[in-house]
């Protein structure tokens, strides 16, 4: 009678470890989609952005130190970076992210179109104000005569 309790319980354990080893396929599975896959692509996407790298380009380093690509060793795979006017030698990888908009010719003469015409409406504007402040201070002192 115990031989027959012990025979039953073996095949059910049998089954238990079939049912495992499927849970862990599938576990594998879920990891390999959910962590593997997206982190491949986003090293593909790094790549891809250093490959883009070039002088002139502003970037802001991995720790946070922004600057100016001033020149690319492909064979040391090392950038040159100018941080106002000081030049300093780093690796490709040190580079987290390459800014947009690197025209930096274009930029300041927009700006100053901007600054100017706002200044130019300003200098208006008080040449408008002074006649009037200088008509009240006439009124003051003609009220001060009488």
């Amino acid at each position: 009678m115990n031989t027959l309790f012990l025979a039953s319980n073996a095949g059910a354990a049998g089954g238990s470890n079939m049912m495992m080893l499927v849970m862990l396929i599938i576990i594998g599975v879920f990891m390999y989609f959910g962590m593997i896959r997206p982190q491949k692509k986003q090293q593909q996407k790094r790549m891809e952005m250093m490959d883009s790298l070039k002088k002139g380009d502003r970037v802001i380093l991995v720790d946070g130190l922004h600057g100016k690509v001033d020149s690319i060793n492909d064979k040391d795979k090392t950038v040159v970076i100018d941080a106002d006017g000081i030049y300093l030698t780093f690796s490709r990888m040190a580079i987290r992210q390459i800014l947009p908009g690197t025209d930096t010719e274009a930029a300041p003469v927009k700006a100053e179109e901007k600054s100017e015409a706002p200044s130019e409406n300003k200098t208006a504007e008080t040449t408008e104000e002074k006649p009037a402040e200088a008509d009240k201070s006439e009124e003051t002192t003609e009220e001060s005569k009488d």
